[in-house]
Formats: structure tokens, sequence, C-alpha cells
């Protein structure tokens, strides 16, 4: 999964994440007339784009009239795949690779076409499928500072080789993950030592600092787009692509037939890299509320 919670303090983000399942609105959209029935269970990981994207595709049924409850910032993989197989879960927002690589502990292809099929085949046998995955990915991506990047004509993760030393900060799970250190190591034979540090923030911090040569974030975080960072091109794809995927409970899509779905596509067809990336900005970066985000964009797109 994701190894960044966003670049802002985390407990602004959850207090608004459990105020929405508190009271189960949807940014105070006036409501469709009811489907009726019981109501889908939309949940989330413990990081802003998988709220964020939560979000959007609770208040797009909702505006459907399909009846919607949150269980937003619940966590890792770990916790939450038993809880889609038992059914307490029945609607997540997935990214291929990393559900692939890290859900199910396989190896995940290069493409996202091939990704889907092999999801959707590992997720079959405990009732989940896959609805259409979105243009819109968020991918383990890796930064160094501009100004080193610059001098030392590096643009791609293989230019590393032009240092004597790197060293690679990350969370730790980094350090034993072909996608990270190990890739790093082994793929790219870089001279690279490992600096374990959990949290996004001081990660970022200690590359300005120069205490570290080069960090991953994600692909839709602020420090992405900002001139202060040059984003290094994975030349030899130890990452693979993260497509944003709807896992849902395969009785509710049975039940709900073919609008449901339809509802859901919609949203996801209408989500790419760079709009996701404006989106967390908006939410870790200026604060504004994950709900207000998603009715804001849903509008705009004419899905509400």
């Amino acid at each position: 999964m994701r190894w960044t919670s966003g670049f802002k303090l985390a407990a602004v983000a959850a207090a608004a994440v459990l105020g929405l399942a508190a009271c189960g609105g949807g940014g105070g959209q006036q409501a469709a007339a009811s489907k009726g029935g019981n109501p889908i269970v939309v949940a989330s990981f413990n990081f802003t784009d998988s709220q964020i994207l939560a979000e959007l595709y609770s208040q797009a049924l909702e505006a459907k009239g399909y009846p919607v409850q949150r269980k937003f910032n619940i966590g890792s993989r770990e916790l939450v795949y038993p809880s889609l197989k038992s059914g307490e879960l029945q609607f997540i927002p997935e990214y291929q690779g990393a559900a692939i690589s890290t859900g199910f502990n396989e190896q995940a292809p290069k493409d996202a076409d091939s990704e889907h099929a092999k999801l959707a085949e590992l997720f079959a046998p405990s009732g989940i499928s896959l609805l259409n995955y979105a243009p819109a990915e968020n991918k383990n991506t890796y930064i160094m500072k501009a100004d080193t990047a610059k001098a030392q004509g590096i643009t791609k993760i293989s230019d590393l080789k032009k240092l004597d030393k790197v060293v690679l900060g990350g969370p730790p799970e980094c350090g034993t993950r072909a996608n990270c250190f190990v890739g790093f190591r082994d793929t790219y034979k870089l001279n690279v030592t490992f600096q374990s540090i959990q949290e996004a923030g001081p990660r970022l911090e200690q590359l300005k600092s120069g205490a570290v040569t080069v960090i991953p974030v994600d692909s839709v975080s602020p420090p992405t787009a900002d001139p202060a960072y040059t984003v290094l091109q994975d030349d030899m794809n130890i990452v693979a692509t993260e497509n944003i995927v709807p896992a849902v409970n395969k009785k509710v899509l049975d039940e709900r037939g073919a609008d449901f779905a339809n509802t859901v596509n919609a949203v996801s067809a209408k989500l790419t890299t760079s709009e996701l990336r404006d989106l967390n900005k908006q939410v870790d970066s200026d604060g504004d509320a994950v709900a207000d985000v998603a009715k804001d964009w849903l509008g705009k797109q004419g899905l509400r």
C-alpha cells in the first residue's frame, strides 16, 4: 500500500474522516430518492487519497439514491482484507499493483490490463469483484533535491550510479521490498544504504537537509509537483502500475445491478493522476475537508 499519509498533521485528516463516519453524510447534498436496502459499507485505508477516493464514490452513490455507510481510515490490508472477505466491508478503492504484491504476495504484471485480470482472479475466491480501473494511479515514486539532480545530471534512478554513495530514506518496510531498497541494491546495483524513517514529513525534512539522498513519496503527493524536487524515472521498472480500482463485494454487485456499477465506473472514468494530485493538495496542503473536496470535484464532473 501507499507509504505516505500526507504532509500535514494526520490527526486533522483523521478527525475529519471520523466526523464523516459518525454522521454518514455526503457533504450536504440533496439526497436522491432512496433505492432502499442495507447501506453499502465503503472503506478506506489510512492515507489521504484513499479517503478522498472513498468519499468520491460514496457521494456519487448517494446522489443516485444508494445508502452508504462510511468506515474510513482503517489501516493496512492485513486489517481490511479479512473484513472484505467476511462482508463487514463491502467496497474499497484499491491500487492494483500494491493489492497484488502486498495483499496477495504475488508478482504484479507491468501493465494495467494484466494487473486488473490477475487481481480479479485473486479476489474471486473471497467473493470480491472488480469494476473498471481508473486512468489515475498512485504509485511509489522517488524524489531527490532538484539542485543536486541538476548538478549531477540525474533524471532517472539508474543515474544515481554517478554518486559515490546513495542514502535511501523510507519507512521500515521499504528496507525489505523489491520495489524500494532491495530494488535499488539488487536491480539497479547502486551503492546504497537504507535509513528507516517512519513518517512522510520527517522523511521530507531529512531530504531537505541532505541527510538522505532520495525518498519514496506517493505520485499524487504535493512534493512531486514542487520544483524543489526532481522525480526520478524508474527506468528498470521496479514499481508496478497502481491504477485505482474499486473492489466490491460480489453479492452487492449482484443485488444492486448495472446502475450501481455504471455509477461507480463513471467516477473512475473521470479520475486522472493529475486531478488526484490536486485533490490531495487541497486536503493536505490547503486544509480543505475531504467531503467538501469530493463534493466540488463531483459537481464539476457532472456526477452529482
